[in-house]
């Protein structure tokens, strides 16, 4: 079976882009968009034919035959509530970045792939997108009834993880309960229950991280947006970008946080603690939903290569069941897995309808 895949990660400055065959990249570069370049667009869409353009130049910058590929894998955008998986792009989906549940540089990716795969006759595909839905109806009532949660997160790398660690450790993914936390800018949780994500916590009701505030008291949140002193996207900017670590210390690189501890900062590490406090008390809020048995609690993302903050989590939670470490993101060696096994059956890719 050729297993030559493209893999394309659009983000908010960057472009990745990467050649894999036989389980590994035989290239990859990422392509970084200045902040001058990008403000020539008044919306995310209208950098497409941009960038596609270059990632055709990358690909030809590396000697690359496109001709030869087996398909298109790419980050899967906020366009739409999905299942986990595989989903073959089509036309419907296009249609869908028209108007995304949120405005992100991810929403790209399947435009791209579909610009790029077809013209040469092969399947382009998305995996695990930021907005995998699959959540049970009981943990989707909110106490408002206009107000229903949803699934949103960091889903590529947490399922991920999760598979890694059942094919390491001899398990079924899709007969094993395994709670994941990405610990990374931002910071999201989610529970695995049989090969479905039936709960998580998104990084706007949970931990508060290095960059996001997290969940807050509500009505001091109400009485700030009403005070005259901020906007709708100062506000938004205020608990996706400006919260967190950045709020109290003016970084969001944790390094920078545990040189402080190191040196005596009694409110870094109480900070520091108080995050880690946070995510142990998400994950504890998700092993309620199946009654506390849970098979294994996984921390992954770039903050999980940090031995400080992993441990503060572990002492926490580890009497619900024993603590994984797999660290980092590896966004795309995992989009080339996903398209692998769609290709060699597998796993079935799912078909977008509106």
């Amino acid at each position: 079976m050729n297993s030559k895949i493209l893999v394309i990660n659009p983000g908010s400055t960057s472009t990745k882009v990467a050649m894999y065959e036989n389980n590994a990249p035989l290239w990859e570069e990422s392509i970084v968009h200045s902040l001058k370049a990008l403000s020539a667009f008044a919306s995310v869409l209208d950098q497409l034919d941009m960038r596609y353009r270059q990632v055709l130049e990358a690909a030809e910058n590396h000697g690359e035959a496109l001709i030869d590929i087996a398909a298109v894998a790419a980050r899967g955008g906020a366009f739409a509530w999905m299942k986990s998986g595989a989903y073959e792009v089509n036309e419907a989906m296009i249609e869908a970045i028209n108007n995304p549940i949120d405005q992100h540089a991810s929403n790209l990716g399947c435009a791209i792939a579909l610009k790029i795969a077809a013209p040469i006759g092969v399947k382009a595909y998305v995996y695990d997108a930021v907005t995998v839905d699959e959540m049970i109806p009981i943990v989707r009532v909110t106490g408002l009834s206009n107000i229903e949660r949803h699934g949103q997160g960091h889903n590529l790398n947490m399922r991920a993880a999760a598979i890694k660690y059942c094919k390491e450790n001899g398990k079924d993914y899709y007969d094993s309960t395994i709670l994941v936390a990405h610990l990374g800018g931002g910071i999201t949780q989610s529970l695995h229950y049989n090969g479905r994500i039936i709960d998580m916590v998104s990084d706007h009701e949970g931990s508060f991280s290095p960059e996001r505030a997290g969940m807050l008291p509500g009505f001091d949140l109400i009485r700030m947006c009403y005070s005259g002193e901020y906007s709708l996207s100062e506000m938004l900017k205020q608990v996706q970008r400006k919260g967190g670590l950045i709020s109290h210390f003016g970084t969001a690189d944790s390094r920078e946080i545990e040189k402080m501890i190191v040196n005596g900062d009694e409110k870094a590490k109480l900070v520091y603690e108080a995050m880690a406090l946070n995510v142990a008390k998400c994950l504890a809020r998700l092993a309620v939903v199946v009654s506390g048995k849970v098979d294994c609690i996984v921390l992954t993302g770039g903050i999980a290569y940090s031995k400080l903050f992993t441990s503060m989590i572990r002492k926490r939670v580890e009497f619900l069941a024993p603590v994984e470490i797999i660290p980092g993101e590896n966004e795309m060696q995992t989009l080339y897995e996903g398209a692998i096994r769609v290709l060699s059956g597998e796993e079935q890719a799912h078909v977008y309808e509106k």
